[in-house]
């Protein structure tokens, strides 16, 4: 087995990249700090801290039970949890979780729905407003309703253990409710689908990028310029699996030309036609220069490994928070076993493997939103398609906050979708979203169909019903079969993809791609698959599924370190998770480095930076010298390439392959990004040096700057300030932290990362890995609260136990749950 603390990360440890990285799921976490701009202090109470500290051994009562339930905890407070039933088995998760994420599971729906002004006072009120033009309650509600009676009835079995629990506990629930004086109320099925949908929000929005890049489509009024800032994909992609056969609505019936501009360009922009309506503050429009949502998956054929069976790995890489975004669950009825992590709030689980098969999941970026600008005739109608007038859809909302008046809202909405004109600062014109989660005939997350698939037959047949969020899943199985599929539903856009609002009506969408043409490969000659959110479809295809993919970097580095060895084992798969090479930043010091040497006039300071970056080997260690000067000096590229055509509105350039077209524009060195006040690129990146060494509150011994003085991770629990613990208790602290937006490690200045590891070895699943960022439990009280941390941090993990001869070994808590 594997023991806890084996090491694979090589830099030494210290004391305890597009827009898109502030998302939904940091937001929810984090959020309740602002109750500080509150009038008063709530009052501290230290005891009941103690108090909600979840029961771990003994007997407790579980009304509606229909016999024992036995919940096992493990070396670090995971939950083993045996029922007799599947009902029972549910049921029993639901109160489980709730010990220990009860606040969040709260904070979570709150989120979701737009309710965080209620408790959290007016500063969540844009939050709010954008979740109830989202329409996310009304869709939880829909996609509740039209479930089958079997899901319905785990969903509600769920419930029924939630409120167990806040009923037994209304007078020791977590010190948040207390700290922030508020009670939650029932749990119910539709806040479960609320949270799921939440994920689905954070993961397959585009329509920030859509906005931004027709604002700078405007001002640069150059489809050359144009393309090189938004890049489809790249020659780094490892966009190889195989695709169905071409449909009769497919762009290969488009002469190949027509084709590829679609492919590439999105529609055309009106010269000065257009003004984007300045944004207010929302979930995924964010500046964090680097950082990016995004995962690592890959799968290794038993013919190159060590023990003969397959391996699977996972880091699914997402804002980093206390509690965890993930918690881990082991589920276990008769007929039904299965371990790994879900949401809390969320029953089964979402990532994991059972008895037969092991499955991991990164984002596949498809497009599954676009921009309609429609007309309305200022009498409640607006003509639909260019064909006829209709009523717009009104949806009368109340947001209810915090020591102030209720505010209202009508929701407006067209047959695309709703209107986003409240969360625009000026409604210049009427833009409506249509998105798949608006479709009423899809509501489908077939989540107990993939914990119970025995094979990949069963598994694959799962996710043809995979609605959202779009997914790349890898897959292994016990008898040695590997496969990858892209799950979801993504649009068929018969004229092609556009990057920008719509304003005709020849971009209707017609459908979803079939589920046999999205990509898909099973066991390949090569024994290998990984992906990490880069294309993962060739060029011309007949089905494109996006404009805006990943960055290419982790992808290629993943098949570098992996795809031709043999004899891998998991703690080659554990190496390869934490290994913080990038491609990118040794390529750019590089050329950092000769640009400066061919200029005349450098200072001493200067040829040191050259000399720094010239032997660097491209690893973003915190000791690194060399990544910090490279990674400061492309942020002032950015600005010295960008500004002169941008001006202030470069906050709009959001691109998920953003680090790639940087690349391209750098090695084309093209005339046409060159601004006017430099000769030529050397002159360009030796000023992009020195601006960035002459930083006064640095070493001026620039070879004694240090990446991990600047690039740290610091997570707080949300409620630190209010909470009767400091310090260490209730956070990690500031530490130096490696990795960048474009290595495997996808570690981006303690904003995203891996939110949590996982290896299946299928020939030891007890020796099998998992573990999250700090621990499982958020009551900073419990020991459970933050002792998996050492493990992420130091770039070790932990063993998950999976048979029952296994989990009785490790076996630290029991508790019974009686009817």
């Amino acid at each position: 087995m594997v023991e806890d603390g084996v090491s694979n990360r090589q830099q030494p440890i210290s004391r305890m990249d597009d827009v898109r990285t502030m998302t939904i799921l940091r937001r929810a976490a984090s959020a309740s700090i602002l109750l500080l701009t509150l009038s008063g202090r709530p009052p501290l109470l230290p005891a009941n801290t103690q108090a909600a500290v979840a029961d771990l051994d003994g007997t407790l009562r579980l009304p509606g039970l229909s016999a024992d339930v036995i919940v096992r905890r493990d070396n670090h407070g995971v939950p083993h949890i045996e029922a007799a039933n599947e009902s029972d088995l549910f049921q029993a998760q639901g109160y489980i979780t709730a010990q220990d994420r009860l606040w969040q599971m709260d904070t979570y729906r709150r989120y979701a729905f737009g309710d965080m002004a209620e408790v959290f006072g007016p500063a969540q009120l844009e939050h709010d407003t954008m979740q109830r033009v989202l329409k996310i309650r009304i869709t939880a509600r829909r996609v509740f309703a039209a479930m089958s009676p079997s899901e319905r009835a785990r969903v509600d079995a769920y419930a029924r253990g939630v409120n167990a629990y806040i009923e037994q506990h209304s007078h020791d629930l977590p010190p948040e409710f207390k700290v922030f004086s508020y009670a939650p109320h029932a749990w119910a099925g539709e806040d479960t689908i609320g949270i799921g949908l939440m994920m689905a929000q954070g993961l397959d929005a585009h329509f920030d990028a859509k906005l931004g890049r027709e604002r700078v489509s405007a001002i640069l009024h150059n489809p050359k310029l144009e393309a090189d800032l938004y890049p489809v994909g790249s020659w780094r992609d490892h966009a190889n699996v195989p695709l169905g056969k071409t449909g009769a609505s497919g762009l290969a019936q488009l002469p190949q030309d027509a084709r590829d501009a679609r492919l590439n360009g999105g529609l055309p922009i009106e010269s000065g036609a257009e003004n984007l309506p300045a944004l207010r503050a929302m979930p995924g429009l964010a500046d964090c220069g680097e950082c990016s949502v995004g995962s690592n998956n890959w799968v290794v054929a038993g013919k190159r490994t060590a023990s003969g069976k397959p391996l699977l790995s996972n880091d699914m890489h997402l804002n980093l928070t206390i509690p965890d975004l993930w918690y881990m669950t082991d589920l276990m009825a008769p007929g039904y076993h299965v371990e790994g992590v879900t949401m809390a709030g969320i029953p089964g689980i979402i990532a994991g493997h059972n008895e037969y098969v092991a499955w991991g999941i990164t984002g596949l970026y498809a497009d599954v939103q676009d921009l309609y600008v429609e007309t309305l005739d200022g009498k409640g109608n607006y003509l639909d398609k260019g064909i006829e007038w209709k009523p717009l859809e009104v949806d009368h909302e109340v947001i209810t906050v915090r020591g102030k008046k209720n505010v209202e809202i009508d929701v407006l909405s067209t047959s695309h979708g709703p209107l986003l004109n409240p969360v625009f600062e000026k409604t210049t014109r009427p833009v409506a979203l249509q998105w798949t989660l608006f479709d009423k005939s899809l509501h489908s997350l077939p989540i107990y169909e993939l914990d119970t698939a025995r094979n990949w037959k069963e598994f694959s047949d799962a996710l043809r019903s995979w609605c959202w969020p779009t997914q790349n899943f890898v897959y292994a199985d016990d008898r040695g079969t590997i496969a990858y599929q892209a799950a979801g539903k993504v649009p068929l856009r018969p004229n092609g993809l556009s990057g920008v609002p719509i304003k005709d009506a020849d971009h209707e969408w017609r459908g979803y791609v079939p589920f046999e043409a999205m990509p898909h490969i099973v066991n390949p000659r090569s024994g290998f698959i990984a992906t990490a959110n880069s294309r993962v479809t060739p060029d011309g295809t007949a089905y494109p599924l996006s404009l805006n993919w990943g960055d290419p970097y982790r992808t290629e580095r993943i098949y570098a370190l992996l795809g031709k060895r043999t004899r891998l084992t998991r703690q080659d798969m554990l190496a390869t998770q934490i290994d913080v090479y990038s491609e990118l930043n040794h390529e750019l010091a590089a050329r950092f480095a000769r640009a400066i040497e061919r200029s005349r006039s450098v200072d001493a300071r200067m040829q040191t930076a050259a000399d720094l970056m010239r032997v660097w080997d491209g690893r973003m260690t915190v000791d690194s010298a060399a990544a910090t000067l490279v990674s400061k000096a492309r942020t002032v590229l950015w600005d010295l390439i960008l500004k002169p055509k941008l001006g202030d509105d470069v906050s709009h350039y959001i691109w998920s392959n953003r680090n790639f077209a940087q690349e391209q524009i750098v090695k084309e060195e093209s005339l046409e990004w060159l601004p006017p006040e430099f000769s030529n690129w050397d002159a360009l990146l030796t000023a992009a040096v020195e601006l960035t060494i002459d930083d006064k509150n640095a070493p001026k011994d620039v070879s004694q700057w240090s990446y991990g003085s600047w690039h740290v991770i610091d997570l707080e629990h949300p409620a630190k300030l209010l909470m009767p613990l400091h310090g260490d208790f209730t956070g990690t602290g500031r530490r130096p932290l490696a990795g960048d937006g474009t290595t495997i490690n996808q570690e981006a200045t303690g904003v995203v990362g891996p939110s949590q590891r996982f290896t299946m070895d299928w020939g030891d699943a007890d020796g099998s890995t998992e573990n999250l960022v700090v621990g499982e439990s958020g009551n900073p009280m419990s020991p459970y609260f933050g002792d998996q941390w050492k493990y992420w941090y130091g770039g070790t993990t932990i063993s998950f136990p999976f048979s029952k001869a296994a989990i009785r070994e490790q076996t630290r808590h029991t508790l019974l749950l009686q009817p």
